[in-house]
């Protein structure tokens, strides 16, 4: 058998500037671009004010913990009066020696409804002159989370009040811990 010959091979960089001075010549001459202005920036993302959100944050926080720390259990009795009053009115209070004029019994309402009833209620009995009103809330015993909503709603709704003077937990023979005797502010 015979050897078979190869033709002989330009080198490769000798093929590569022949192609390079053919494609030269059938362009012709060049001429350079003007430079093109860069295109524009993409603006650089607002400013999250992450240290207000944070402190909002905390805030929340620390406000949720107050109203935990001062929430009432079922048993608890339910206390209060402004300084201006003596001691001794809470006291009588207490033993229900205040005869209430008006009742508002809240069993069976939701919080929201609950409020507002008792809103209108503290507002109906102050204008009607009534000295002493009770207020059925409920010991919370079937609450779903294990605290008296309601019973917590008002304690707090009765301390924001300016008409509200005292309350107290009632006597068992008027509700117990289920009820509250508010002492109200007279209309001058």
């Amino acid at each position: 058998m015979g050897k078979r010959r190869t033709p002989p091979q330009e080198p490769p960089h000798a093929a590569a500037e022949d192609d390079a001075s053919l494609f030269r010549a059938a362009v012709g001459p060049v001429r350079e671009l003007p430079p093109r202005p860069a295109p524009p920036r993409k603006p650089p993302p607002r400013a999250l004010p992450r240290m207000a959100a944070r402190d909002d944050a905390q805030a929340l926080g620390e406000f949720r913990r107050a109203l935990q720390a001062d929430t009432l259990e079922a048993g608890d009795a339910l206390a209060y009066r402004r300084e201006d009053v003596p001691p001794r009115v809470l006291l009588r209070l207490r033993r229900g020696l205040y005869a209430a004029q008006d009742e508002l019994d809240l069993h069976h309402a939701d919080a929201v409804r609950a409020e507002a009833l008792l809103r209108q209620f503290l507002k109906d009995a102050t204008h009607a002159g009534c000295g002493c009103v009770r207020i059925v809330h409920g010991k919370g015993l079937h609450s779903d989370s294990g605290v008296p909503v309601l019973k917590n709603l008002v304690d707090r709704v009765l301390r924001q009040r300016a008409d509200v003077l005292a309350f107290h937990s009632a006597p068992p023979a008027q509700g117990g811990n289920g009820a509250v005797l508010v002492l109200l502010r007279r209309r001058p």
